[in-house]
């Protein structure tokens, strides 16, 4: 028998807290996913009235990812989705709405060099010049260790913003010393469902094909397969060589149209009028 008298040790305490946290109760009515990012809507049918909800390319609460061989504009189309989320919607982003709120927006790169980060950087504001500074935060780590950036991110998460909506890691595979570490690629994945549930932000993080495949790299891009919301594939578009077509390789919701875009004379990415590859 327990000696329900006693002091909970700190062992039961956490569990106590854990089994509140986590408890989900069938009879409590959930709203539908707010969501971050979303591209056209879609009607649900219900017996208590119809209603038209915007399709996610991902929800407060989860993780996408982006995933595309190389040379396919991967970091321009990162551009697209953070301008049109701090704007709510642009003439680049077409049927793109961001649900931003008060939220703010923080940017990672662990690829690029300083001039190349502040050019991605800098992207946005020549792409909206009403963009406030002040909600949207931006860091090239590619000078640090993948410890330390992995445990930057948590860091600046944590204790240096009050409410990151949407977090963007362009190069997650950056985060481990090895894309093949079934343990460095579990830890990180576990972690981005960690920060994710924790700050209630959505995070995009970016990955490499494994090459001359469609699959995203090393035992890292299998973990984030089965853990995305969202998995988002960049490909060459076969019907015109400047355009890049966006599709919805996998979805735990609605799965949103493909399109297309590409990058205009002022360097600038820009939807093609929704048209995705006719040859499909």
């Amino acid at each position: 028998m327990t000696d329900t008298k006693r002091p909970r040790t700190p062992h039961e305490i956490r569990m106590l807290n854990i089994e509140n946290d986590c408890y989900v109760d069938t009879s409590v009515p959930i709203e539908y996913p707010p969501v971050a990012l979303s591209f056209g809507e879609k009607l649900i049918k219900h017996p208590k009235g119809d209603s038209l909800l915007p399709i996610p390319l991902g929800t407060y609460g989860n993780f996408s990812c982006v995933s595309a061989p190389p040379k396919t504009k991967k970091t321009f189309f990162i551009s697209l989705l953070a301008s049109v989320y701090l704007s709510g919607q642009n003439i680049y982003g077409g049927d793109i709405k961001g649900h931003r709120g008060k939220g703010h927006l923080v940017h990672f790169d662990t690829e690029q060099g300083l001039w190349h980060c502040q050019r991605v950087f800098k992207r946005l504001y020549d792409m909206d010049s009403t963009i406030d500074p002040s909600i949207y935060h931006t860091f090239g780590l590619r000078s640090i260790a993948y410890k330390e950036r992995l445990q930057f991110i948590e860091h600046y998460l944590s204790n240096k913003i009050n409410t990151p909506s949407l977090v963007i890691i362009d190069g997650i595979a950056d985060l481990v010393s090895d894309v093949n570490s079934l343990e460095e690629s579990n830890a990180v994945v576990q972690k981005l469902m960690q920060w994710s549930a924790i700050f209630k932000c959505h995070i995009i993080c970016v990955i490499h094909h494994n090459y001359g495949t469609a699959k995203m790299t090393g035992h890292l891009g299998s973990f984030l397969e089965k853990k995305t919301e969202c998995q988002i594939e960049l490909e060459a578009n076969t019907a015109n060589k400047d355009w890049i077509t966006v599709n919805c390789k996998r979805s735990r919701g609605y799965a949103f149209e493909t399109f297309s875009f590409k990058v205009n004379e002022r360097g600038l990415p820009v939807i093609v009028e929704n048209i995705y590859d006719p040859l499909k």
